[in-house]
C-alpha cells in the first residue's frame, strides 16, 4: 500500500509530526511517499493520491496557514470518498481553535476520508529562546512524537478493520474570523550575515532575497512570518521583533499536551 505523507512545514514541525504518525501507521511492506508543498512550486500542478493520505499543516492564528490551505488544494484523491486520510495540525501551544476541523473539511472538498486527526504542539514561530522568551521550545519532543505514532497504530488497527467513520473534531464552523497580521517582518543583522542563501532556499513565499553586497533581505508582501529564515539561519542573522513574543511568553508558556480524535 502507498502512504503518502503530504506536508506543509516551513519549520519542520509538521513533517516531524507527519512522519512519526506514518511510522505509527505503516507496515514494512507498505511504500512512503512524500509530497512536500512548503515551497513555491514553478508549474503547480494537481496531483492525485492513492493508498491512504496523511496530511499536515502549521496552524497560524487558529487557522489553517493560508499557503498550507492554496498548496493542499492541488490533491486530491484518485478515488474520490473512498481514499482513507489521516490529519494532524501543529500549533504553537495557544489554541488551534477551528484549524483542525477546518482542515478535515478541506481534505474531504478533495475527495479524502478522514478517519484520524490530531492536534499537536510545535515550538512558536514567535518563540525566543535565546532571549528568555521560549514558547514550546524543542516541541515536538520526544513525548509528542511518542503520541504521534500511537494516533498512526490507532488509525491503522481502525483501516484494517474496514472502519472508515470519521471522528468529530473540535472545532466550530463557520470558522473564527482571521485577525490583522503582524506589521513586522524579519530583518537581517548585516554585520552578521554571511550572504549563504539559506534564508532564500527555505523561504515558503520566496520572498527573501540576496542583495548585490550579499546580504538577506524581505519584502513585505506574502511573507507569512513562519520564521523558517530565523530558524534555519547558520549565523543567526535573521531578526524578528514583534510585541506578540512577550505576551505568548507570558500567558501560553504552559505546556499543552496533543488532542487525538480517532
Amino acid at each position: 500500500m502507498n502512504l503518502h505523507l503530504i506536508t506543509f512545514s516551513p519549520t519542520h514541525t509538521s513533517l516531524t509530526i507527519a512522519q512519526q504518525m506514518a511510522e505509527g501507521f505503516a507496515h514494512a511492506e507498505d511504500s512512503l511517499l512524500l509530497t512536500d508543498l512548503t515551497l513555491p512550486q514553478p508549474t503547480p500542478s494537481q496531483k492525485e493520491i492513492d493508498g491512504v493520505a496523511l496530511f499536515t499543516a502549521p496552524v497560524y492564528g487558529g487557522r489553517v496557514a493560508e499557503r498550507a490551505v492554496e498548496r493542499l488544494r492541488s490533491i486530491r484523491a484518485a478515488v474520490p470518498g473512498q481514499t482513507p486520510a489521516l490529519v494532524a495540525v501543529l500549533y504553537g501551544n495557544r489554541d488551534y481553535e477551528d484549524a483542525l476541523i477546518e482542515l478535515c473539511d478541506l481534505v474531504r472538498e478533495q475527495g479524502f476520508l478522514p478517519i484520524a486527526a490530531g492536534a499537536f504542539v510545535g515550538e512558536h514561530s514567535y518563540s525566543r529562546p535565546d532571549e528568555g522568551k521560549p514558547v514550546a521550545a524543542g516541541r515536538p519532543d520526544d513525548a509528542d512524537c511518542t503520541v504521534a505514532r500511537r494516533l498512526g497504530k490507532q488509525a491503522r488497527e481502525k483501516y484494517d478493520q474496514g472502519n472508515t467513520s470519521q471522528p468529530a473534531v473540535r472545532g466550530n464552523r463557520p470558522y473564527k474570523v482571521k485577525g490583522a497580521a503582524t506589521p513586522a517582518t524579519p530583518i537581517t543583522l548585516a554585520d552578521q550575515c554571511t550572504g549563504c542563501g539559506t534564508c532564500v532556499e527555505v523561504c515558503p513565499t520566496g520572498v527573501v532575497s540576496l542583495t548585490s553586497e550579499g546580504i538577506a533581505v524581505s519584502t513585505p508582501e506574502d511573507c507569512i512570518k513562519c520564521c523558517a529564515c530565523l530558524k534555519f539561519c547558520p549565523s543567526h542573522a535573521r531578526r524578528f521583533d514583534t510585541p506578540y513574543t512577550e505576551r505568548l511568553f507570558l500567558h501560553f508558556s504552559t505546556r499543552r499536551e496533543p488532542e487525538l480524535f480517532v
